[in-house]
């Protein structure tokens, strides 16, 4: 019984702290979007975008308020800047890592680390992201949607593709321009997307026999547990 309570709460306590990490990640987000176009969502297409996310993970209404507040009162607000990390894991799978910092120096520093505790590589800029395409990736609730009508009424708002995931959900993608007029679009059809992201999606996939592809998910989980790091992109199958 004893064993079991152990296991129970260490899994309760990893999600806590996925959830708290999900939170700091759309806090950063809120301000820099606020910074970009200012607190009011009905005047700030990428605020809606965010809070809209939050929300789909459960974070507090007061929280997401409590974020925009912060970010518009300029002695509370704090000044991140959005920096692109490239580098390979183990193996030469390609890594992309999204930061949101208020100190570059510390980031950059931390990143090096990562990379060379788990025998992978930091590039320079450019050396791994043209493996990758930008891309706007919508997931939508399927019930009361037609896929065949949606993706010809979507085409000339940027639809690439049209799928499902392993859910049920609906899956879009458009390219990187296109995102606003996606957006947009659904918007104007009364369709409120369940998540709404920018991410990079790998052009190509590389498989690795199963304790090669651990190393380079350990690496992974490691950049995904430091504060700064946003988002953590790879290529492996």
């Amino acid at each position: 019984m004893g064993r079991i309570f152990e296991v129970r709460k260490a899994k309760m306590f990893a999600r806590y702290d996925r959830m708290a990490k999900q939170f700091t990640r759309f806090g950063k987000e809120i301000a820099i979007a606020v910074k970009q176009a200012g607190p009011e969502p009905e005047n700030n297409p990428m605020l809606r975008r965010i809070m809209l996310n939050a929300k789909a993970i459960n974070m507090p209404k007061e929280r997401i308020e409590g974020a925009i507040k912060r970010a518009a009162n300029k002695a509370t607000a704090t000044n991140y800047d959005e920096v692109l990390y490239e580098g390979y894991a183990p193996h030469g799978i390609a890594l992309l890592v999204e930061t949101a910092t208020d100190n570059t120096t510390r980031t950059v520093a931390n990143m090096r680390s990562y990379f060379n505790k788990g025998n992978g590589n930091l590039g320079n800029s450019g050396s791994v992201s043209f493996m990758f395409n930008r891309m706007g990736v919508f997931k939508l609730n399927p019930k009361g949607l037609d896929q065949e009508t949606l993706e010809l009424e979507l085409i000339d708002a940027g639809l690439e593709e049209l799928g499902e995931d392993e859910e049920g959900n609906i899956i879009l993608h458009c390219a990187f321009n296109d995102f606003g007029s996606m957006q947009k679009a659904l918007e104007d059809k009364g369709i409120e997307p369940l998540s709404s992201e920018l991410e990079w999606i790998p052009t190509t996939t590389t498989e690795l026999p199963e304790n090669d592809a651990e190393d380079v998910l350990k690496l992974v989980a490691r950049l995904e547990e430091d504060d700064d790091v946003q988002k953590v992109y790879h290529n492996l199958k």
